[in-house]
């Protein structure tokens, strides 16, 4: 008896946030990548800011900025998500919103102006919660004055948004389809 293999191409999804759940092992370079750029990002800019006790004061608050900074990275992501979510099929807003806004956030936000808006709206909501998260919470135990904790949230809100949302997610698919990447 001859067995039959179906196989299932990966295509509509959104990098990375399907990509972190279709391939979890990603998760390994992902989280690890992210801490480090957290890390390095707090030191610098502590650093310019002639910060002192940079070491404890990172080590102090690294962690929290690290974790609020994934949470805010996936409220971003909720939002491109979101654009996936709204559409009225059968209509001309439907077949618009599928050309300019579901197809190229899902493959390249350049391919349209309005995708290109959507998905720096979403960056920027990222960032704002980056902000807001590593001002009022991640900074709070440290010995930075209030100013100081503004300037280090701003920097880090501005050099740490998640802008991999930009990234065309198609060049990905076109490399696994070239190499004939199929799930069974």
């Amino acid at each position: 008896m001859k067995k039959t293999v179906k196989t299932t191409v990966l295509y509509d999804a959104i990098f990375p946030i399907w990509l972190l759940w279709i391939f979890p092992i990603t998760w390994l370079v992902v989280l690890p990548a992210n801490f480090l750029i957290d890390l390095v990002v707090l030191v610098l800019v502590m650093g310019y800011y002639k910060i002192p006790n940079r070491k404890y004061q990172a080590k102090k608050s690294i962690l929290r900025i690290w974790l609020c900074g994934l949470g805010a990275d996936f409220i971003g992501a909720l939002g491109m998500i979101l654009a996936e979510l709204i559409y009225i099929r059968n209509s001309a807003f439907g077949e618009w919103w599928y050309y300019n806004i579901i197809d190229p956030v899902a493959y390249n936000p350049f391919g349209s102006i309005w995708s290109f808006l959507w998905v720096t709206v979403c960056v920027l909501i990222s960032g704002y919660f980056i902000y807001l998260f590593n001002y009022k919470f991640c900074l709070k135990k440290t010995e930075l004055t209030q100013e100081q904790r503004k300037k280090v949230a701003l920097a880090m809100a501005v050099f740490t948004a998640p802008y991999t949302f930009y990234l065309p997610s198609d060049i990905i698919y076109n490399y696994l389809d070239a190499l004939c990447f199929h799930i069974v």
